[in-house]
């Protein structure tokens, strides 16, 4: 999986379709990704304690690995991208700008 923790994608098909946001996390056996204010569904919570009250609680699921793209901010849209080796390690660039992402 070529998309980290902390990046920011877009979603390229279902009901989330051209949303993007962060990625929170990754699950590699699953090949599904947590993003950040995507996929948010509903979820009742009972009151713990006597004297509270219970409520609705908005928690994100995660979307399947090939339904994003990583955003590329000079672009303004979610591009393929490749890699380069240079001294200091592995860089990541857009396919279509060249810019380093």
């Amino acid at each position: 999986m070529n998309i980290k923790k902390g990046d920011i994608v877009q979603v390229i098909s279902g009901k989330e379709l051209r949303k993007k946001g962060k990625v929170l996390s990754l699950d590699l056996k699953k090949m599904r990704v947590l993003v950040e204010g995507l996929n948010l569904y509903k979820k009742n919570v009972r009151p713990k304690r006597e004297g509270e009250k219970g409520q609705v609680v908005e928690l994100p699921r995660s979307v399947s690995y090939s339904n994003v793209l990583l955003y590329c901010s000079h672009c303004e849209k979610g591009v393929r991208f490749g890699t380069k080796v240079e001294k200091e390690g592995k860089s990541r660039y857009c396919k279509k700008c060249k810019i380093s992402l």
